[in-house]
């Protein structure tokens, strides 16, 4: 298996010889990603910008999460199908039911659970 193997050393030098600069973003918490239907959210986000003569670019991870935008123009949260599987297992209640009860707790599964609980 051959090829030639490049060191983060020297790809540095040769992004910096190209003029070409990347840096993170601190303190990022999440990323919103609006089109005129839906919007992309990535929580945890970490950013890296980079920076090249004439154009700038971002690049983005974490843990991406989508919503539907209604007609009203607002995000109508939906929540990953783990946490509303685990909300109706835990509380013993139906799919609505525990998807009310995660938008009422910011999409807090535990807290969800609890609410319902004690209802």
């Amino acid at each position: 298996m051959g090829g030639m193997r490049v060191n983060d050393r020297q790809m540095k030098q040769a992004m910096k010889k190209m003029g070409i600069k990347q840096s993170s973003i601190d303190g990022v918490t999440e990323v919103v990603i609006r089109t005129k239907d839906r919007e992309i959210v990535i929580r945890n986000a970490e950013v890296v910008c980079v920076e090249m003569p004439g154009s700038k670019s971002y690049q983005v991870s974490g843990t991406e999460e989508e919503r539907a935008i209604g007609s009203d123009g607002v995000a109508k949260p939906t929540f990953p199908e783990e946490d509303i599987a685990l909300v109706m297992s835990q509380a013993s209640c139906d799919r609505d039911r525990a998807v009310a009860a995660l938008e009422a707790t910011d999409g807090q599964p535990a807290e969800a659970i609890i609410r319902i609980i004690s209802e």
